[in-house]
């Protein structure tokens, strides 16, 4: 894992008497940091982002979410399942959600959700962004899915780059939720290349034997030490559990 410590404020993610996320991430996520979560469908991506955003609500920090999945009533559903109850946080008006309608499938009717995020002024004013799942809006968005050549699809990624690198520095962190599956590697590479955090999601087994794996590749500007590996776990009721057994340090 390639680190950087160095003395940044950090976003907590709170719940200290509930579980040990926030301390398995060195004390929370970096002010102004691009934080990259890539893994394959069904890894964990989206709890994970969950529980980041119920922590940092609990903790009076301002929070959108942005969901290409689900609906506010399915959220708040799943939200309920795992005991993070965010309907507080959303009447607060410290928790925004917004649903991203990717469409049927048809590409001539696809929305270029693209634009529309960087135009919307209100859901970059929040202390964490979080963007789940960002990967299908590349792979939605026209303006982005009609590059043909490996060349204007490294260029359209590095315009969103710079981009998300200005609300950035306005102290903003931006939370990237990733599946390789459909991206070429023109797009996903810079992406782990930017990213100030980047960890990435592992699954073994199946069933009880199920272990899921958060590999630290990179962690810019954190608090207290951050393993190389943290294992975790998903449980009804209580949400992300880290298996403190699992947690590897160099």
């Amino acid at each position: 894992m390639v680190s950087t410590p160095r003395m940044q404020h950090l976003y907590s993610l709170g719940l200290a008497g509930h579980d040990q996320v926030n301390r398995a991430f060195g004390g929370g996520l970096p002010t102004g940091s691009l934080v990259v979560i890539e893994g394959q469908y069904g890894a964990g991506k989206t709890t994970l982002a969950r529980r980041f955003a119920y922590g940092l609500c609990e903790q009076s920090q301002t929070v959108t979410y942005l969901s290409t999945e689900h609906g506010l009533g399915p959220f708040l559903s799943q939200m309920r399942s795992l005991s993070y109850d965010v309907q507080k946080s959303l009447l607060r008006r410290e928790l925004l959600y917004l649903f991203g309608n990717l469409g049927d499938g048809n590409p001539d009717e696809q929305p270029e959700l693209l634009s529309k995020l960087q135009g919307a002024q209100q859901l970059w004013q929040s202390d964490v962004v979080l963007l789940d799942t960002f990967s299908d809006i590349l792979l939605y968005d026209p303006t982005v899915s009609s590059l043909v050549s490996a060349t204007t699809q490294r260029h359209a990624i590095q315009r969103i780059i710079s981009f998300f690198r200005r609300i950035t520095a306005t102290g903003t962190t931006i939370v990237l939720l990733v599946s390789p599956s459909g991206l070429p590697e023109q797009i996903l590479e810079p992406l782990r290349a930017v990213g100030d955090v980047l960890l990435d999601i592992t699954v073994t087994g199946g069933g009880r034997q199920r272990q899921r794996q958060i590999n630290v590749r990179r962690f810019a500007g954190m608090g207290q030490q951050v393993a190389d590996q943290i294992g975790f776990s998903i449980r009804p009721n209580t949400g992300i559990v880290i298996n403190t057994s699992q947690v590897v340090r160099r």
